[in-house]
């Protein structure tokens, strides 16, 4: 019998907040909801048509720290955003949606601000009406690259608040000019820390806060000697990347060095790993699923190919997925989802994938199955094995199914008494298929033709 399709569940996302699927509200407002980015410099800093939107708004609803920028003018009720914020955004809409609505927010409010947010639940044909007016306010990043001299689309810029920093890991190299949006006051320290671990201690940090205002502040140093206390929470840090000499140099492609990861021996050696990933073909915004993760290198590169992709690891050895964690976090990508349990019964309820990987358990009954029941039409399949019996299933698999069948086999020199020759790493056997678009797909890779 075919096992049956798992059922749909998100991934746990550790490293962005989820994106929201929430469908537009059923009443749209009967007014326009402007939304005004604010800066530090509170009022003075606005134009003429801002001040108008936040004077003629009947309610006012924002951060307790835009609210308290507004003058006694500003004559609307003011409610504050509750925490969580995202699910609260419908019902305040509904709320408030016969009357005027103004949202005052920090700079522009279409960058890592609550603009995304109203114009999710708008929806776009809300949008496109009218039913959102957004009236930016020059960003913190904009001020930042102002002050220091720096080309905006020549600099990245990683974002902490309410991310973890470990992602911060993923943009580190040699000679990069990076802007961190900061979480709070301790953050400056926390990515001090963290380049320091990472190789990058020699690298200048500069904090600037609260930029736009007359209290504009700032601190210099480098991360390995960083010691200035804590200052405004409100604050962006600028760093220009320098690598220790003994720092180990992580690229932009698959293929780490296999020095790059903790592991047990469990792991896809980098030369297969990049053979791995080039046939897997990771795209922006994709979900991968590495099934029998080992040390989780092939669903870690996949994740650093672009900061959308996604991937979930599973892996059956709860130390083996304790470590994928740790390597995930140290790579710069903790937002792997890490599944503990054996496959296929750990498949059951993720969300299915664009992509999967199988690096283990081949010959588990139904796994092969599974993945390819659950694969999305078009989506593909890369299996690896380097046993007999593993390699015959992948052969009779080619035979039915089609894809590419593939022999991978390195060698590398090694001293042989006083001269040098090859050792021969074990051969790889890959088999790579496409499924096919919905309108041709067999209901399931168990079927004969």
């Amino acid at each position: 019998m075919c096992p049956p399709a798992p059922a749909r569940r998100p991934p746990r996302d550790r490293g962005r907040p989820p994106v929201s699927t929430a469908r537009p509200a059923s009443v749209p407002p009967a007014h326009p909801v402007s939304v005004v980015g604010i800066g530090a410099d509170g009022w003075a800093g606005l134009s003429a048509g801002a001040r108008e939107a936040l004077r003629e708004a009947e309610v006012l609803i924002g951060g307790a720290r835009q609210l308290d920028l507004l003058p006694p003018e500003c004559a609307g009720v003011r409610v504050a955003w509750p925490s969580p914020l995202r699910p609260a955004v419908p019902r305040l809409l509904a709320e408030y949606g016969e009357r005027r609505i103004a949202v005052p927010a920090s700079g522009d409010p279409m960058f890592y601000g609550i603009g995304r947010a109203l114009a999710e639940e708008l929806g776009p044909e809300g949008v496109a009406a009218g039913a959102l007016r957004v009236l930016p306010h020059p960003s913190s990043v904009s001020y930042a690259c102002a002050r220091l001299g720096w080309p905006l689309e020549d600099t990245e810029v990683v974002t902490l608040v309410g991310r973890p920093a470990a992602r911060l890991a993923l943009s580190l190299h040699e000679g990069r000019r990076l802007l961190v949006l900061s979480a709070d006051a301790t953050t400056p320290a926390t990515v001090a820390a963290l380049l320091t671990s990472h190789g990058f201690g020699p690298s200048r940090m500069r904090v600037l806060e609260q930029l736009g205002a007359e209290a504009e502040a700032y601190a210099d140093g480098t991360a390995e000697s960083w010691a200035h206390a804590p200052g405004d929470r409100l604050n962006v840090i600028a760093v220009e990347c320098r690598a220790a000499a003994d720092a180990l140099r992580l690229g932009t492609v698959p293929g780490l060095p296999d020095e790059a990861y903790e592991h047990d021996g469990q792991l896809t050696k980098r030369h297969i790993r990049a053979a791995t990933l080039a046939t897997l073909a990771p795209a922006p915004g994709e979900l991968l699923w590495d099934v029998g993760g080992g040390s989780g290198s092939i669903a870690i590169e996949w994740m650093r190919a672009h900061r959308t992709c996604r991937a979930v690891s599973v892996e059956r050895d709860p130390v083996r997925a304790e470590r994928i964690t740790r390597n995930a976090d140290r790579l710069g990508v903790p937002g792997l989802h890490v599944v503990t349990g054996p496959a296929p019964a750990a498949l059951a309820g993720l969300d299915l994938p664009d992509a999967v990987f199988i690096g283990g358990g081949l010959t588990a009954p139904g796994l092969l199955d599974a993945c390819w029941e659950a694969l999305r039409p078009g989506g593909r399949l890369v299996a690896n094995t380097v046993t007999l019996e593993s390699e015959a299933l992948l052969g009779e698999r080619h035979r039915t199914y089609g894809g590419e069948l593939t022999r991978l086999a390195v060698a590398h020199a090694v001293p042989v008494g006083g001269f040098t020759g090859w050792r021969q790493a074990m051969p790889v056997t890959q088999w790579s298929v496409r499924k096919p678009p919905a309108s041709e797909a067999r209901s399931h890779i168990g079927e004969r033709p």
